[in-house]
């Protein structure tokens, strides 16, 4: 707000609502104004409704929703790119969560009435974040500080484990044809993958970008050498049982993480979703970096 007063105002507003939150009418009446009826469409936050105890709540999910095992029988009402608006309409929601870029069909909800939340993905801090302001929005606050609190210690437990070994210059690739190193696609220098790599004791060769993902040449990677690779997916793209000769990284065997047979393949949805399950992305890439920490 522009004029001083408002300021004020609102500044006083927030204290006093700081103030009589512990009290149990407060907490009764932000339990009864809690939305009843959410739809998601977005996996990550679906994670989250799920961890803070307002899996009840969620009435459809995205089409990309798999997690936990409760989503599969809930309906499907599309995604990022093609929302099914009539039927989200059709299941009477209070609240419908939706991506930051889905302007459209956050205008059409707000004509109907409809409460949104909109998310973005960043950084760790951002996930930190939108856990605990989905829990006040869905009328479960405390269970989404624990959350946060019990995240952040398993994060800080393995930054503390590898504090002061040696960091590898580390790639991590989320994305590249099958059996081809042709459309490869990296962590950047922001968001969360890239703080799982900076607290898993390793040094991000692309740090310097400032982008989420960067989408580098095969002179790139040979130029910057990285010691290890990790190579991460939600689903089967890559083969654990290959034999060597087949492996398309064995093409760049001058760069030090091939040579040294430091390639990582991982699979797991937990390994790419910026949510609950971060602490076990964050042992998972630690345990690959720092294999003599772990054993």
């Amino acid at each position: 707000m522009a004029a001083r007063t408002q300021k004020l105002i609102a500044v006083l507003a927030v204290a006093l609502v700081v103030s009589l939150a512990g009290t149990p009418a407060a907490q009764n009446q932000a339990t009864d104004s809690a939305p009843k009826r959410i739809v998601s469409l977005v996996p990550a936050i679906t994670e989250m409704l799920f961890a803070t105890g307002a899996g009840p709540q969620v009435v459809a999910v995205s089409s990309f929703d798999e997690f936990p095992a409760e989503v599969k029988s809930l309906p499907k009402v599309g995604a990022l790119l093609d929302p099914d608006t009539e039927r989200i309409l059709s299941l009477r929601p209070d609240l419908v969560i939706v991506y930051g870029s889905q302007s459209d069909l956050q205008t059409q909800l707000d004509r109907a009435g409809i409460r949104t939340f909109s998310y973005r993905h960043g950084g760790i801090e951002t996930t930190l974040g939108t856990i605990r302001d989905l829990g006040s929005a869905t009328g479960h606050r405390r269970e989404s500080e624990a959350l946060v609190s019990s995240l952040r210690a398993r994060l800080e437990a393995v930054r503390a484990r590898v504090k002061g070994r040696p960091q590898p210059r580390t790639v991590l690739v989320f994305e590249r044809q099958p059996g081809t190193l042709r459309g490869i696609y990296v962590s950047g220098g922001v968001g969360f993958l890239s703080d799982l790599l900076e607290i898993a004791g390793a040094r991000n060769i692309f740090a310097d970008i400032s982008r989420e993902s960067v989408q580098p040449s095969i002179e790139t990677l040979l130029a910057r050498a990285p010691e290890v690779i990790l190579e991460v997916r939600a689903t089967g793209l890559i083969d654990k049982n290959q034999s060597a000769d087949r492996d398309p990284w064995s093409v760049l065997s001058s760069v030090p993480a091939v040579r040294n047979r430091r390639v990582n393949r991982m699979t797991g949805a937990y390994l790419v979703v910026p949510g609950p399950r971060l602490g076990m992305a964050v042992e998972a890439f630690a345990r690959a970096i720092h294999p003599d920490v772990f054993k």
